[in-house]
């Protein structure tokens, strides 16, 4: 394992001694296979070997975002019944709070380390803690796994409980066995992946590589010049992606992005958002029909996926259904014919379900009105004549502004691709007439350019590109946009921020 931008590694006798050490480690405080801890986390070596280490032993490890707040994560440790919990203290407030006031804040945790040598008030030292025990598995070595708590866009987030059956550790099991198929062709495997460990598929970048005896080569903080330069140092032959890094890496100057060799890419995947058609089109023209572009939830109901030469003959899908039906159906459930966008739902096979922690309503809403094996996580789509897939946005982000329902995303995609805009988020605001409005959130390139000029620019790109109804009726310019490291923009805090009312007159 290599931390690209600190320069810390990983080799596998260090991994494996890691693992075992903090498996005892967690014996030693009275836990047991079934038993639940929970991590926040910086991306680390520390990250691995705690994550080794719970799953070897048979617990369940609760992966926490680091975004969270302090209130917020604390709602998770206990809601999925953590004894144990590791933080890394640069993250700030959070651990502070959580280390500080676990007394009250989570009562359930027993025990509570600092990872990554960064000492924190309240905690112990991991490091001190696993130093004391022997590098040999534990006696009662079982598998176990980890689980990932929804966003909660429109709620408190929920766990997502998977399908999982314990074996031996040093087999895959069922639900790793995907990204595996995608990654045992290559030799030696050597694969990237910038975004937190936290996240799924960030956290099967790692893990399928270390199961597989190839490398993973992730970063603290994703660099777009950085990127490049890591593919280059540690000749990364699969490297996966977010619509938002390709924007970043874009945005260097040419001349940047020419003085380094990528030749060693074979595949480079991309996932988690929607990507704008100009964008994908760029990323094709500088890599090579290389790119392979997939859709799946953490709910693990479905997956899709589309080659480069597919998708430059259907620009803006996400592909066909790699297994089961896709239905695009109304809210009531009623069947929709091919264009018609609507909720996406995933005809999934015997044995998988939807399942949420300490919530089966929230699992049964998922569920077709009519059909007990069909599911959406509410996104919204439609399916051409061919089958092909294309995403019109979260059924939770549309706004309707005089009674039409509008989009973000298609407001975002044209806008992200004007050359002086860096990132853009759309929200819908409160109008006292229309009900909602459309409002752009703009981050400039270069700040300099924000304000009425670049308002005036951005209004007339619009007029020529999306409809009159679609188009934003007011600007902010910002200079950051709060977007979860998955990629996804955390459109419920710009909300807060953003979302106060504005009458046209």
């Amino acid at each position: 394992m290599v931390i690209a931008d600190t320069g810390e590694t990983l080799t596998y006798r260090q991994l494996d001694d890691g693992s075992n050490q903090f498996a005892r480690v967690l014996r030693a405080r009275g836990l047991k296979p079934g038993d639940r801890i929970a991590v926040q986390m910086r991306n680390s070596t520390d990250f691995a070997k705690v994550y080794w280490g719970t799953t070897r032993s048979g617990l369940f490890l609760t992966l926490l975002s680091t975004h969270l707040k302090p209130a917020e994560a604390a709602y998770i440790v206990g809601d999925c019944g953590a004894k144990l919990l590791v933080l890394s203290a640069s993250l700030g407030e959070t651990p502070q709070a959580l280390a500080a006031e676990r007394a009250s804040l989570i009562p359930s945790v027993q025990t509570i380390f600092f990872a990554d040598g960064e000492p924190l008030a309240g905690a112990e030292a991991l490091d001190t803690a696993m130093a004391g025990m022997p590098a040999e598995p534990v006696a009662d070595e079982i598998s176990g796994f980890h689980m990932i708590y929804s966003s909660g866009t429109t709620g408190r987030p929920k766990g997502i409980v998977l399908p999982f059956t314990p074996g031996p550790i040093d087999e895959f099991n069922a639900l790793e066995g995907g990204s595996a198929d995608m990654m045992k062709e290559f030799e030696p495997l050597v694969m990237f992946n910038a975004g937190p460990l936290y996240h799924g598929m960030p956290l099967s970048c790692m893990v399928v590589p270390q199961r597989l005896g190839g490398t993973n080569v992730t970063m603290r903080k994703f660099d777009a010049e950085g990127v490049l330069a890591a593919i280059e140092k540690y000749k990364v032959n699969n490297a996966h992606f977010v619509p938002t890094m390709f924007v970043r890496m874009l945005a260097l100057p040419e001349e940047v992005r020419a003085k380094y060799d990528l030749s060693s890419l074979i595949q480079v995947t991309h996932a988690a958002a929607p990507c704008p058609v100009e964008i994908k089109r760029r990323i094709i023209e500088w890599l090579g029909p290389k790119i392979y572009e997939y859709y799946a939830s953490t709910e693990g109901v479905g997956v899709t996926g589309i080659t480069s030469e597919e998708w430059l003959l259907k620009p803006g899908s996400v592909g066909k259904p790699a297994w089961g039906p896709i239905h695009i159906c109304e809210e009531d459930g009623t069947l929709l014919g091919p264009d018609q966008p609507g909720l996406i739902y995933f005809e999934v096979p015997a044995g998988r379900d939807v399942s949420y922690l300490n919530d089966p309503e929230k699992a049964e809403r998922a569920r077709h009105p009519e059909h007990n094996n069909w599911f959406t996580v509410g996104d919204i789509g439609r399916l051409d004549a061919d089958g092909y897939l294309f995403l019109t946005d979260r059924k939770d982000f549309m706004i309707i502004s005089g009674g039409v329902n509008i989009y973000p995303q298609a407001v975002e995609d044209c806008l992200i691709v004007h050359p002086k805009v860096l990132d853009v988020a759309v929200i819908g605001v409160a109008h006292a007439e229309m009900g909602e409005e459309v409002r752009a959130i703009v981050q400039p390139k270069d700040w300099a350019d924000a304000g009425p000029g670049l308002e005036a620019e951005l209004r007339d790109w619009c007029s020529t590109r999306i409809s009159r109804v679609t188009q934003p009726r007011s600007y902010e310019f910002v200079e950051d946009l709060p977007r979860l490291p998955s990629g996804k923009l955390a459109k419920h805090e710009l909300r807060k921020i953003y979302g106060n009312p504005v009458v046209m007159v």
